[in-house]
C-alpha cells in the first residue's frame, strides 16, 4: 500500500469512529441482506459483535503503517474464523457490506480515491486471512 492510500484509509476511518455503533449496525444489516446465509454464523449479541468488528477494523487501520506487526494478528483472525464456519466465499459479501457502510458513514467524504484505498486494504487483509485459513486447513493434525 502507498502512504497516500494508508492516509486515506486512516483519515476516513477516524471520521467513522464517532458513529461506530451505528456503522456496525449498518454493516450487519447490509451483510445479512446480501448474504443471509451468514446470519446463523453469528451466535453472540450483535451489539457486542459490532464492538468487536469496529475494534478489529481500528487495529488493522492503525497498523497499516507497520504491516509486519499486524500480519500475525490478521493470520490468527483468519484461523479463528475457520472455527466459526467462515468460508472463502463469505469474504466478498463482507467486503461489499463494508464498502457500502463506509460510503453511508462518510457521505460526501466518500470518493473514488477513498474507495480504492479501502478496497486495497480489504483485499490485503482478507488475502492474508484466507492464506492463513488455507494453511491451517491443510496442516496435518497432531495426535
Amino acid at each position: 500500500m502507498t502512504p497516500e492510500e494508508i492516509k486515506l484509509v486512516q483519515d476516513s476511518y477516524a471520521k467513522v469512529t464517532p458513529i461506530a455503533g451505528k456503522a456496525a449496525e449498518l454493516f450487519y444489516g447490509k451483510l445479512f441482506e446480501i448474504a443471509p446465509e451468514v446470519k446463523p454464523l453469528f451466535k453472540t449479541d450483535m451489539a457486542e459483535q459490532g464492538q468487536k468488528l469496529m475494534y478489529m477494523i481500528g487495529v488493522a487501520v492503525n497498523g497499516l503503517t507497520d504491516l509486519g506487526k499486524i500480519v500475525p494478528a490478521v493470520q490468527q483472525l483468519g484461523i479463528r474464523h475457520l472455527d466459526y464456519g467462515v468460508t472463502e466465499d463469505h469474504f466478498a459479501p463482507v467486503g461489499e457490506a463494508l464498502l457500502w457502510t463506509l460510503e453511508q458513514g462518510l457521505g460526501d467524504a466518500w470518493n473514488e480515491p477513498v474507495k480504492n484505498a479501502w478496497t486495497t486494504t480489504y483485499c490485503l487483509l482478507t488475502d492474508t486471512m484466507i492464506a492463513a485459513m488455507r494453511t491451517a486447513r491443510n496442516a496435518p493434525v497432531e495426535s
